[in-house]
């Protein structure tokens, strides 16, 4: 399966794929040099590669990159539902090697950027730079008993939520601007006339999530961070988690003004400004 975006036509991405025993991922790339910088962009839980159309179309002519539809989204599809956070986080793995790609910074968005933490958990001096966009810390001590609990059980209610309300939560929810809105309907539609595959796909990312907190591992971050948010995230507790976060693991955090939770679609200039000040600082150091 193909989007005809135009934004993502007129870059110059080679779209590949990688087998594994769950499934085939379908990612893209675009390298200017093994050794340079590479943005591994990571899209959060029901969004696709899409989401970053703005970041890639930004940067694919500075710095290596990489997108990809994750496990069971999208392009990535059919996809047995039996893998967990630590198996994405291992594929994609997998996938950079397979790229001989050398200097990885993860993008990661919401559900991207948990992947991001299970990376750097596993890889811990691989990371060259992880930035973190509307998303949260992994560590146990962050949620509550409840949080958890709820986190296992959402599957029905996705399936049983009327679609077109879903629609409509699902994208002006996580978006303020028009733009982000209108990209995250045309994602979510591509689950349209099947949203058992929806809520199955929302249900075992919020469960896969709730077990790796509750594995209870340290999730450092060893390379340099950057944690970003927007001011009107309304999804879950991410503004909390946020400040908590920067507070305890020093993590200098951004707070994107008028933003919502897809804060990288919302202002995407300000976003990329912050993603190019971060590789420079790299760079630099």
């Amino acid at each position: 399966m193909k989007h005809s975006d135009d934004v993502m036509e007129a870059i110059p991405l080679k779209e590949h794929t990688y087998p594994t025993p769950c499934g085939t991922i379908h990612y893209w790339v675009n390298i200017l040099s093994p050794d340079a910088i590479t943005l591994v962009f990571l899209p959060g839980l029901t969004a696709d590669h899409r989401l970053f159309d703005k970041q890639v179309e930004y940067f694919a002519g500075k710095y290596n990159v990489v997108v990809w539809d994750a496990p069971a989204h999208a392009a990535s599809w059919p996809f047995r539902f039996d893998f967990d956070l630590f198996d994405k986080a291992r594929w994609l793995h997998d996938i950079l090697e397979r790229e001989e790609i050398a200097s990885p910074v993860i993008v990661g968005q919401s559900m991207g950027g948990y992947v991001g933490q299970a990376f750097s958990q596993l890889y811990p001096e691989q990371l060259k730079g992880f930035v973190a966009i509307d998303s949260a810390p992994l560590q146990r001590k962050y949620v509550t008993a409840v949080e958890l609990w709820l986190l296992k059980r959402m599957q029905p209610v996705y399936a049983h939520y009327p679609w077109k309300l879903l629609l409509l939560s699902g994208t002006n929810g996580v978006a303020t601007s028009i733009y982000g809105r209108k990209l995250m309907r045309e994602m979510m539609s591509v689950y349209e006339g099947n949203q058992k595959r929806y809520a199955r796909i929302a249900g075992h990312g919020f469960r896969m999530l709730a077990e790796a907190m509750e594995r209870d591992l340290p999730y450092e971050i060893k390379c340099p961070a950057l944690l970003i948010c927007g001011t009107r995230d309304r999804a879950g507790s991410c503004i909390r988690y946020n400040k908590a976060w920067h507070r305890d693991a020093r993590i200098p955090l951004h707070w994107v003004e008028g933003a919502g939770h897809n804060s990288n679609t919302d202002k995407p200039d300000i976003i990329n400004a912050l993603i190019e000040q971060f590789l420079a600082a790299i760079q630099s150091s």
